[in-house]
Parts: structure tokens; C-alpha cells; sequence
């Protein structure tokens, strides 16, 4: 059991200056931990199983290229469903990019990147669920501006009811958030040590 994930990702250990900086900000420390616990270790699954969002969640880290954290939710994947990894990993490689990509109406059209426009490679490996849960997570990683009711609705078509379509955008927000608190937290470790 991990009492705080963030310190964990970013190698904080008890006591060590670090910890003691993140103490001076106790609400954010304590909200950030409730918002992995809320969605990884929830009272009750309801409309996405654990093992969905563990899977979306081993491909939402993965896409932001951070191994720690990408290995994180892969080792939570594969002591739910060790089968299943190998086809996040593969869709992990496919939906690899840089972006964010968009194409934008005046005034924003100088913004415009066409960038890559993932669909997931083998639907089979995944299911219908979780092939539109990737392809709406990547959106929301990459194209961010680009979401629309168009996108909610393949989502609804492939299963999703309303509350999963909020817990699926709540991990792929919470993922973001973690990955760049954890990576600014081990520059200051890093910081620290020298």
C-alpha cells in the first residue's frame, strides 16, 4: 500500500528536505492523493472497471513518455490483466507523437498542426470499450481543442454511459496533472541533491 503515490513516482522519502517542502502545502498533497484514490482504489468500480482504467491509465503514461510513471500503471495493469498489457504497450508505440496538433478556424489558423490522427491498430486486442476509451484519451492528450459532442458520441456508441465518459476524462486530467507534478518534483529532488 502507497500512502502517497506522487512521493512515491518522484522519490521522495519520508523526512528528506522534499517532503518537508510538500508538507508546507498540506490540502495539495492530501487532494492529490484522494484524486488517485477516487479513481484507482474507488469504493465502487460502477461504470469502469479497474481494469479499464488501469489499462487507459498504462496509455495515457505511456503517451506522455515518463517511464516511472508509464511503468506505475503497467505493473497495475499486469496484476489485473497481465494479457492485456502487451496490447497497450503496442498501442502505446502506435500513438506515439509530440503535438499538441489542431486545425484551428481564423483567428487560430496559424496554430493549425494536422499532426497525427490515432486510431487504435488492433480494436480486437482491446474491445470496442476500451478501443473508443484510447482513441478519446489520445484526443484529449494531443487534441485537446479538437473535443466535441462528435467524440463524446463515439464514446456512447461503444458503451460508455455518461458518468464512465467523466471518470474516463477525469484519469486522463489526473494523469496529466501527476505526470508534470512528478517530474517537476524529482528536477527539485535532483536540485536538492547536487
Amino acid at each position: 500500500m502507497i500512502n502517497d503515490v506522487i512521493d512515491h513516482l518522484a522519490g521522495i522519502r519520508p523526512g528528506s528536505r522534499l517532503d518537508k517542502l510538500r508538507d508546507l502545502r498540506p490540502a495539495a498533497r492530501e487532494h492529490a492523493q484522494r484524486g488517485f484514490d477516487a479513481l484507482f482504489t474507488p469504493d465502487e468500480e460502477g461504470e469502469v472497471p479497474l481494469v479499464e482504467r488501469d489499462a487507459v491509465a498504462a496509455f495515457v503514461a505511456g503517451l506522455h513518455r515518463d517511464a516511472v510513471v508509464a511503468g506505475f500503471y503497467a505493473d497495475r495493469l499486469a496484476d489485473l490483466a497481465p494479457g492485456l498489457l502487451k496490447a497497450v504497450e503496442a498501442e502505446i508505440e502506435a500513438g506515439a507523437t509530440a503535438g499538441p496538433y489542431g486545425v484551428y478556424p481564423a483567428p487560430l489558423a496559424a496554430e493549425s498542426d494536422e499532426g497525427l490522427r490515432y486510431q487504435v491498430r488492433e480494436p480486437g486486442n482491446l474491445g470496442v470499450r476500451l478501443t473508443a476509451a484510447f482513441e478519446h484519451a489520445h484526443l484529449l492528450v494531443f487534441r485537446p481543442r479538437e473535443a466535441s459532442g462528435q467524440a463524446l458520441e463515439a464514446l456512447a456508441a461503444a458503451g460508455w454511459g455518461p458518468t464512465g465518459v467523466v471518470t474516463l476524462s477525469q484519469l486522463v486530467a489526473f494523469l496529466a496533472f501527476q505526470v508534470r507534478v512528478v517530474g517537476g518534483l524529482r528536477l527539485l529532488n535532483a536540485e536538492v541533491a547536487a
